[in-house]
């Protein structure tokens, strides 16, 4: 009788274990009309095993997806794969202000995961010009962003994670102030940077001890109708990094190109430089003083292998 008991709950423990692993997926569709696995990607992030060593693939169907999302640090070896980026949106309209939330809580996604891939998505905080909110917060590390667009004013790319490695090829980011900022080392390749209003592109807080933090390659940075003032970058903290190489600058690009944020003194940490910058708003022997034109041999040993190599 026991041993009859033993095999009974043998069968059962077994049968639980197989019915649990059921539940995950490799291959998940999701679609807002209902058509797919889950109609939500806050659903689908459900059905993905914690700390996998095998890819999943989410693929997500056009449509507009109304939803802050988090993507937690257990989740890795993930590709998001939206069907369009001009019409796979999502969407969440947060701000700092709102309810006292603050910046950092603002964010319409959070990336806490690793390895991590996303395509043809639109990520958009439509709270409009009423200070900080933002669109896409980052804090894993080794996440690829390709023809996705970041919309939004203020704030709009926080790169938050300390010792985080990004890389963002062929998107579109939009926004007014600082719209690129944090700590993490960021490569960009054949993006289209935006400016909405006269001010600040980016406004990196490097860690000292980091080389690189944002390096821009082959970007084109664009501007609204009637933008006449914009800034490469301001030092968010102390050794602040930024680089931008083959960049081809429109008109609004002033030609001192960075600001020292009202601090005289970040002037002597911050590591801004340029090569090889092209349209209206290169004006290389007009930029402030304390940035640097890189030589050729300088300039060629930025690669992203080396940028990225953490």
């Amino acid at each position: 009788m026991k041993a009859k008991r033993l095999l009974i709950l043998v069968l059962a423990t077994a049968a639980t274990a197989i019915a649990s692993a059921a539940q995950y997926m490799r291959d998940i569709t999701v679609d807002a009309s209902g058509k797919g696995d889950f109609k939500t990607i806050t659903e689908a992030l459900e059905a993905i095993r914690a700390y996998m060593d095998y890819r999943v693939t989410v693929n997500i169907k056009n449509g507009e997806y109304h939803e802050k999302l988090v993507i937690p640090s257990w989740l890795q070896n993930v590709d998001f794969i939206g069907e369009n980026p001009d019409s796979t949106i999502i969407t969440y309209n947060d701000y700092a202000k709102l309810d006292n939330m603050g910046t950092f809580r603002t964010y319409t996604v959070r990336v806490d995961g690793c390895d991590l891939t996303f395509k043809n998505l639109t990520i958009r905080n439509n709270a409009g010009r009423v200070g900080q909110a933002v669109a896409l917060h980052t804090e894993g590390t080794n996440l690829k962003f390709e023809n996705c667009r970041l919309l939004g004013d203020q704030d709009t790319l926080f790169a938050a994670g300390y010792d985080s490695n990004l890389e963002f090829v062929n998107c579109y980011i939009e926004g007014t102030t600082d719209f690129i900022f944090g700590p993490a080392t960021v490569w960009f390749e054949g993006c289209t940077i935006h400016s909405k209003a006269n001010s600040y592109i980016t406004a990196a807080s490097t860690p000292k001890e980091k080389e690189f933090g944002y390096v821009f390659k082959n970007c084109d940075l664009t501007a609204a109708d009637g933008v006449t003032k914009v800034y490469l970058g301001r030092p968010w903290r102390p050794y602040a990094a930024t680089c931008f190489i083959d960049c081809t600058m429109g008109s609004h690009i002033t030609g001192t190109g960075w600001d020292n944020w009202r601090d005289k003194a970040n002037e002597k940490t911050a590591r801004y430089s340029e090569y090889g910058s092209k349209g209206a708003g290169a004006a290389p022997d007009k930029r402030a003083a304390w940035s640097r034109q890189l030589s050729g041999s300088e300039a060629a040993k930025i690669t992203k292998e080396r940028v990225l190599k953490d």
